[in-house]
């Protein structure tokens, strides 16, 4: 007998700063769909950049969430714990000759990139696509830092065209079927120098392990939605269902960002603001 599985939904943030009115409003959005469906509402850490990421970033994580009334089931998943996971997917890729080595630094590709992704970066132009075997195993021999990059040619050839399901902005609306257009982001690099990992592989194995059905992330995501479906096939992983939500802007209409150090949500706490007027002020 076919069962339809329990809705789970995640909030997961970087450690790699404080939580800011964004976050809040990604973390109370996927909470109240997780209600609204009747589902679970689980914290992830997506703490695999060592140099960043910090274990005080973590508790304020804990604390300013807690403070905004929400919970969720412990342990929480770590991605600093399952690098050996991520470099079994890896290696997979790797044997089915859809990941090749890449030692060209930023400032190579800036310098001789001709496009941009949808994120504004230089779209790698395929230079070390075509290193021979002995090439690479001279270079990786001299301790050359090395990244693992999606052949995206290869593997839109093998999958065809692929699809998935965005959801509305309520549960109720009718669903979108659209259209992965992986090609935009030329050759994504799938386990970055020095780790077994990027964003976009820990994301999509995590979502799998966790039994994630709905994935909710700002609109400035759905681009990145490309890969992640190109991997979720590539490995044989579930696709959850998506939805876009708005971005929090500042009154310069920019997206807010720990990078811009936008207000902190505990700056606001120490401010005199209340869980209540956060989530008046958000919608909630």
């Amino acid at each position: 007998m076919n069962t339809v599985p329990e809705p789970i939904l995640r909030f997961a943030p970087s450690p790699n700063g404080l939580l800011h009115l964004g976050h809040a409003y990604s973390a109370l959005y996927t909470a109240d769909w997780a209600e609204k469906l009747n589902g679970r509402f689980l914290l992830r850490l997506e703490d695999t950049d060592p140099d960043r990421c910090r274990p005080e970033f973590i508790e304020a994580i804990i604390e300013d969430l807690h403070w905004l009334g929400l919970d969720w089931p412990e342990p929480v998943l770590q991605q600093s714990e399952r690098f050996d996971v991520y470099e079994k997917q890896k290696l997979t890729l790797i044997e089915h000759g859809l990941l090749y080595p890449c030692f060209c630094s930023r400032a190579q590709i800036a310098a001789i990139a001709v496009n941009t992704d949808p994120d504004g970066a230089p779209i790698y132009p395929g230079t070390c696509r075509h290193l021979t075997d002995t090439e690479i195993s001279h270079r990786i021999g001299k301790g050359e830092p090395v990244q693992w990059r999606l052949d995206t040619a290869e593997a839109t050839r093998r999958t065809g065209m692929l699809t998935y399901t965005v959801l509305q902005p309520t549960p109720l609306d009718r669903p979108q079927i659209r259209y992965a257009r992986p090609e935009r982001w030329g050759d994504p690099v799938i386990a970055r120098k020095g780790t077994a990992t990027s964003y976009h592989l820990s994301v999509v194995v995590d979502d799998a392990a966790q039994g994630i059905t709905h994935v909710t992330r700002g609109r400035d995501m759905e681009a990145a939605t490309d890969i992640h479906i190109l991997l979720q096939f590539l490995l044989g992983l579930p696709a959850p269902l998506y939805t876009f939500h708005k971005l929090i802007l500042d009154e310069d209409g920019k997206k807010l960002s720990k990078s811009r150090q936008s207000l902190a949500l505990r700056n606001m706490r120490e401010a005199g603001w209340t869980p209540e007027a956060i989530r008046t002020r958000l919608g909630f």
